[in-house]
C-alpha cells in the first residue's frame, strides 16, 4: 500500500507532509486480466458536533480511525478538547485485498486513557463511486456488537420427497451448512459456530453446528433436515411447493462466536434467505454475506452523534497484459527527449489533471522502474527553472517538478530519514523536555530559558546529523540533486547561491521538515506522538525549515544510501532450532537494521535470535490456510524459515517489501519458493514430503536496482491511461488551445490561459496520438467490462449474495431457467 501526501493542520496552517511508501500487489503472476488493483485516497476533513461528555468536563479528546471491514488500517492524531475536531488528514493506499466495507470510526480518550466509540461511517465498496472526488459530511452511525459483521458463508438448500409409513408423502427441507470465510476476530479469538432455524409464520426451530476452534475460516460441512408442511390440496403431480405458502417461510442462519464469558456468545453475523429461493428445482447451492442482525442497533437518534466530512477517491483498475500498453508506454517513455518537454506526455498529463500529484505518482514509479527518473526530472527542472523569473521563488509552487522531485524522495529516501532522524526523534519522544518558547503558551512551572536552551540543543543535533549524513543519501537524490544545481545556476549566473537554496529547499523544507513534524507518517514513531511532543516537533521542524532556506553546502551532492529500520512488535512461530521443542507462537520484538535482523524478548533486552541479512533467501507471503492466521510472512533461510504475523496486511506489506530491499543483493536468493507451511510431514501447497524440496512457487522479488521498487510498468500505465480518460475533456480543450496559439498570434484567450503551451504544433501532435492511444484501451476495457459482466456469477464465491443483489439473483435465475427450457 502506498501513502502519499497528507495534509496535517497545525496552528492554522495547513503543512504539505511525504508519508510512507508501503508499496503492495494485488497480484505477484502474471495473467489475462489482473483485477482489483484498488487505490484509494481518503481526506479526512471534520467532524462536528459529536455529544459532549457526561460531566463537568463536557469536551472531548477525538480521533478517528480507517478500517477496511474491521481491520484499522490508518489512524489520526488525538484533536483535543474539542466537539468539531478538524483532522486535515490525506491517507493515500493500495488497497491489497478484497473487502466490503470501508469504514471510519470516531473515538475518544478520557483522562484514563480508555478508548470508546462515538459512532462510525461505513461505506460499501459499491457505493464509493457515488462519492468519488466530492467532499460529503456523513451522520455518525451508532457502533454495537450487532452491527460490527464482515465474512461470508456458503450454504446448500435442497427440497426433497419423503413417503412415511403411512403412505403420506412429506417435503424436508435438508440444509447444509459448508463453510464461512473472512469471519470477523472478537477479543483476540474466533470460536464460531452456525445456528440454523426455519422461520414462519408459526414456526421457529433452531439447531446448532459443532463449535469450530481458533479459525475465522471455519469448515463446517454440517446438514439439518426440517420438514415442510404441504397444503391440504397436495396431489402426486404436484412435485413444487406452492408459491403461497413457500413465501411465508424463510431459513434463517446466524454465525456466533462461542465465549467464556458471562455475557454470553457474540453475534457474528447472519443471513436470512427465502424458500421461494428452491425455484422448480428445488435445489439453491450459493455464497451469501453475513449481515448485521435486525433490530440490533442502539435505540440512539443519529443526528445525537454528529457528522464526519471526508473526501473519497476510489478507482479500480484491471491491468491488461503488456503488449495492450506499448503505445502509451512509449510515448510516455520518451518524454525527456521531447523538445520542449512541455510537449511530452508526461508533461501534458500534469496540464489536464486537477492536481498534480495526481500525474507525478503513477509518473514517478513508471520511470523508476525503467530507469529514466532522472533524465525526466531534469528536463521538466530546466524548463520550469528557465520560466522562472526570480531566484527567491525557484521550485516554490506546487508544479509538476516539485511534485515528482517530492514522490521520488519519498521512495528512495525513507530509509535515509529512519537511519538519519530516528535516534533523536525517539530521544524527543522519550525525554519529554519543554521547549515551548511562546510567553502566552508557557505554563507556570517552566522557565522560558530552559526552554529555549532545550529547544536549541535539539535544534543543533538535528542540524548537525543532517549536514554531516553524507553517506547515506540515494544516489537518485544525489543525480536530481546536481540537475538542480546545474540548472539553477546557468539559469541565474550573478545569484551564486541559487544552486545550493534549490536544493536545500527539498532537502530541509519538503523531506527533513515534514518528517520531524509528523515522525509517524514516517515510521519514525509507531503512533502520533502525545500534543506536547508534537509542540516541540513542529517547533524544531519549523527552526530547520528557516535554517534550510539559509543553507548552502555542497555535501548535500555526495550522499548515498543505507538502510535501517525500527523495532516492531508481532508474533513468530519457533523455527525448530531446537530438535524436541514445542513450535509454538510467541509475541516478541523485531529489529533490522543493514547487518542483520533480530528479534527480542522485550524491547530492552539482547536478542534471542539473529539472521544475518547475507542469510536471507526470499521473503514471501505465507497462505493464510498454513495455520489459520491471516497477515502472516516467511522469511527463508538455508536450513528453516521464521514464520510471522504482523499486526495488519498494510505491516505485513511494509515488512515484506523492506526485507527484500535489504537482501536484494544476495548471491543465494531463491527463485522459488513454498507458498504453504511445512506441517504433519508435507508441504502443504505442493504436497512434496521432502522438507528440502525446492520451492513450488516463483519469487516475487523487487527490483535488482538503487532503489529496489517492486513497480509493476502494467499497472503504472493502466493508471495514467485511467487519468488520461478521466480528463479526455480537458485533453481536446487543449487540442482546441494548440490550434487558437497557432492561427491567431495575438493575446492568448482566458479559457485557454491555464495550459503551458510552448510549441503548439508539436504539442498538438503529442496530444492527437495521447488520444488515440487512450481510445484504443478504452476499447479493450469495454469489452472487459461486457465479458466479465456477462460471466458474472451471483451467488458464487466470488461474488456473494448481498442485501441489494438478491433481486438480481433471482433475475439471473428466473432468466437462466427461460433459457434453458
Amino acid at each position: 500500500m502506498r501513502l502519499a501526501t497528507a495534509q496535517l493542520v497545525n496552528n492554522g496552517a495547513l503543512l504539505e507532509q511525504t508519508m510512507a511508501n508501503l508499496d503492495s500487489h494485488t497480484c505477484n503472476y502474471r495473467v489475462l486480466w489482473v483485477p482489483g488493483v484498488n487505490r484509494n485516497t481518503i481526506k479526512n476533513r471534520e467532524a462536528k458536533n459529536i455529544p459532549p461528555y457526561p460531566g463537568p468536563n463536557r469536551m472531548r479528546d477525538c480521533y478517528c480511525t480507517v478500517n477496511l471491514d474491521q481491520e484499522e488500517v490508518f489512524r489520526t492524531k488525538i484533536i483535543e478538547k474539542s466537539l468539531c475536531p478538524f483532522y486535515g488528514e490525506d491517507f493515500y493506499c493500495e488497497i491489497p485485498r478484497s473487502f466490503r466495507h470501508l469504514s471510519f470510526y470516531i473515538f475518544d480518550r478520557d483522562v484514563f486513557r480508555r478508548d470508546s466509540s462515538i459512532g462510525k461511517v461505513a461505506v460499501k465498496k459499491e457505493d464509493l463511486q457515488k462519492y468519488h472526488g466530492k467532499d460529503t459530511w456523513f451522520q455518525l452511525q451508532p457502533v454495537s456488537a450487532d452491527s460490527e459483521v464482515q465474512g461470508k458463508v456458503h450454504l446448500e438448500l435442497r427440497l426433497s420427497e419423503v413417503i412415511t409409513d403411512s403412505g403420506v408423502i412429506n417435503h424436508k427441507l435438508a440444509t447444509r451448512v459448508l463453510e464461512c470465510q473472512g469471519l470477523p476476530i472478537v477479543n483476540g479469538q474466533c470460536d464460531p459456530y452456525a445456528a440454523v432455524s426455519l422461520l414462519g409464520p408459526s414456526r421457529s426451530e433452531a439447531k446448532k453446528t459443532k463449535v469450530k476452534r481458533k479459525t475465522n475460516n471455519p469448515q463446517f460441512e454440517e446438514v439439518f433436515y426440517f420438514e415442510v408442511t404441504r397444503p391440504l390440496s397436495y396431489t402426486k403431480r404436484q412435485f413444487d411447493v406452492e408459491e403461497e405458502d413457500v413465501d411465508k417461510l424463510a431459513l434463517r442462519v446466524d454465525l456466533w462466536n462461542a465465549s467464556n464469558l458471562k455475557f454470553g456468545d457474540e453475534f457474528l453475523g447472519g443471513v436470512r434467505v427465502p424458500l421461494r429461493v428452491l425455484g422448480q428445482a428445488g435445489v439453491h447451492d450459493a455464497w451469501y454475506f453475513l449481515q448485521p442482525r435486525e433490530n440490533g442497533g442502539k435505540s440512539v437518534k443519529v443526528e445525537e452523534l454528529g457528522s464526519l466530512r471526508l473526501n473519497i477517491v476510489y478507482t479500480e483498475d484491471h491491468v491488461f497484459p503488456s503488449e495492450h500498453y506499448t503505445p502509451l508506454r512509449d510515448l510516455l517513455l520518451h518524454s525527456a527527449n521531447v523538445g520542449p518537454v512541455s510537449a511530452s506526455t508526461a508533461h501534458i498529463l500534469g496540464e489536464v489533471c486537477r492536481e498534480k500529484q495526481e500525474a507525478a505518482i503513477p509518473l514517478v514509479r513508471l520511470f523508476l522502474h525503467y530507469g529514466k527518473i532522472v533524465p525526466f526530472i531534469s528536463a521538466i527542472a530546466h524548463a520550469e527553472v528557465n520560466r522562472t523569473q526570480d531566484p527567491n521563488t525557484i521550485f516554490r509552487g506546487n508544479s509538476l517538478t516539485s511534485k515528482c522531485i517530492d514522490e521520488t524522495m519519498k521512495l528512495a529516501g525513507m530509509h535515509y530519514l529512519q537511519v538519519t532522524l530516528k535516534p533523536i526523534i525517539d530521544e524527543i519522544c522519550t525525554e519529554h523536555k519543554p521547549c515551548e518558547i511562546d510567553p502566552v503558551k508557557l505554563k507556570e512551572s517552566e522557565n522560558l530559558e530552559t526552554n529555549r536552551e532545550n529547544l536549541r540543543h535539539y535544534v543543533d543535533r538535528i542540524f548537525n546529523v543532517i549536514t554531516t549524513s553524507g553517506v547515506r543519501c540515494p544516489t537518485v537524490m544525489c543525480d536530481i540533486f546536481f540537475s538542480l544545481r546545474e540548472s539553477a545556476a546557468t539559469r541565474f549566473q550573478v545569484d551564486q547561491d541559487v544552486r545550493y537554496t534549490a536544493v536545500s529547499s527539498f532537502i530541509f523544507l519538503r523531506f527533513f521538515a515534514p518528517a520531524i513534524l509528523s515522525p509517524n507518517l514516517f515510521h519514525l514513531r509507531p503512533h502520533h506522538p502525545d500534543p506536547a511532543t508534537s509542540r516541540t516537533l513542529t517547533l524544531i521542524s519549523k527552526t530547520i525549515q528557516t535554517l534550510g532556506s539559509l543553507a548552502k553546502s555542497k555535501s548535500v551532492f555526495q550522499w548515498y544510501f543505507s538502510r535501517p529500520f525500527p523495532l516492531r512488535f508481532m508474533i513468530k512461530r519457533a523455527q525448530g532450532r531446537n530438535r524436541f521443542g514445542m513450535k509454538n507462537f510467541k509475541k516478541r520484538w523485531f529489529r533490522l537494521t543493514n547487518h542483520e535482523f533480530t528479534y527480542h524478548k522485550t524491547k530492552g533486552e539482547g536478542a534471542l535470535c539473529s539472521i544475518p541479512i547475507e542469510n536471507i533467501l526470499a521473503v514471501e507471503r505465507l497462505e493464510e490456510e498454513s495455520f489459520k492466521m491471516k497477515n502472516m510472512f516467511q522469511v527463508i533461510q538455508p536450513e528453516r524459515a521464521l514464520y510471522i504475523q504482523a499486526n495488519n496486511c498494510v505491516e505485513a506489506r511494509d515488512w515484506i517489501d523492506i526485507l527484500t530491499k535489504v537482501s536484494q543483493c544476495n548471491r543465494k536468493r531463491l527463485s522459488t519458493y513454498h507458498p504453504s507451511a511445512y506441517l504433519n510431514g508435507h508441504w502443504l501447497c505442493c504436497k512434496l514430503s521432502a522438507d528440502t524440496a525446492p520451492g513450488c512457487t516463483p519469487c516475487t522479488g523487487g527490483l535488482p536496482a538503487n532503489i529496489q521498487l517492486d513497480v509493476d510498468g502494467d499497472r503504472e500505465t493502466e493508471r495514467i491511461y485511467s487519468l488520461f480518460s478521466t480528463y479526455m475533456t480537458k485533453l481536446i480543450k487543449m487540442q482546441e488551445a494548440c490550434g487558437s496559439k497557432s492561427v491567431y498570434d495575438g493575446p492568448e484567450q482566458e479559457e485557454y490561459s491555464s495550459f503551458v503551451i510552448d510549441d503548439p504544433q508539436e504539442t498538438y501532435k503529442t496530444l492527437k496520438l495521447i488520444v488515440s492511444a487512450v481510445q484504443t484501451l478504452e476499447q479493450q476495457h469495454t469489452k472487459y467490462k461486457r465479458d466479465k459482466f456477462k460471466k458474472t456469477k451471483i451467488g458464487s464465491q466470488e461474488h456473494p449474495i448481498g442485501d441489494k443483489s438478491f433481486q438480481c439473483y433471482i433475475r439471473q435465475q428466473s432468466e437462466s431457467s427461460t433459457y434453458s427450457i
